[in-house]
């Protein structure tokens, strides 16, 4: 039996025997590489690191604008806030001094219903005294001057007739 040789699978065992070649190839591809991106570049006139630079100046400046607005805004926040707070203490103000007003109003009403309840005791009380008074009085026939008086009366009229 004759036998044979074995074979390998792979195309890189083939060449395990060439070290050299193989690096050979490897600097080969790589100095291709850099040489076709060196070209690119000059071709084109860009720096992918010149853009990345512009792109981040332009980040840059976008937050910065964004930034000094929200400073802006915040500022015309504050001034808007102090201007509720200032009116919300004028109206608390205006509350507590009518709170007040009102407070002296209720004890002048209260002082004056005392009074008129006062006056209302006493005029019942002098009521009631003359109410008395006309009772214990006999309902006598009217006075003497009182007649008299009557009688003069009728008497002036009849001598202005006559």
């Amino acid at each position: 039996m004759i036998e044979l040789a074995p074979r390998s699978a792979s195309p890189i065992a083939r060449f395990g025997g060439q070290p050299i070649a193989i690096a050979a190839a490897a600097l080969a591809i790589v100095v291709l590489g850099i040489s076709s991106m060196a070209v690119w570049r000059s071709y084109t006139g860009t720096a992918p690191e010149t853009d990345r630079v512009v792109a981040t100046r332009l980040l840059q400046a976008r937050a910065a604008q964004a930034s000094e607005q929200l400073v802006e805004k915040t500022k015309g926040l504050e001034a808007t806030q102090q201007e509720s707070i200032d009116q919300l203490q004028m109206v608390q103000d205006q509350l507590q001094s009518m709170r007040r007003q009102v407070a002296a109003q209720q004890a002048d009403a209260k002082k004056l219903s005392d009074q008129v309840a006062t006056l209302t005791e006493a005029v019942e009380g002098l009521r009631q005294a003359q109410a008395n008074a006309q009772a214990n009085e006999p309902a006598a026939e009217p006075s003497p001057r009182k007649r008299s008086k009557a009688r003069s009366a009728s008497r002036k009229r009849h001598r202005s007739r006559g």
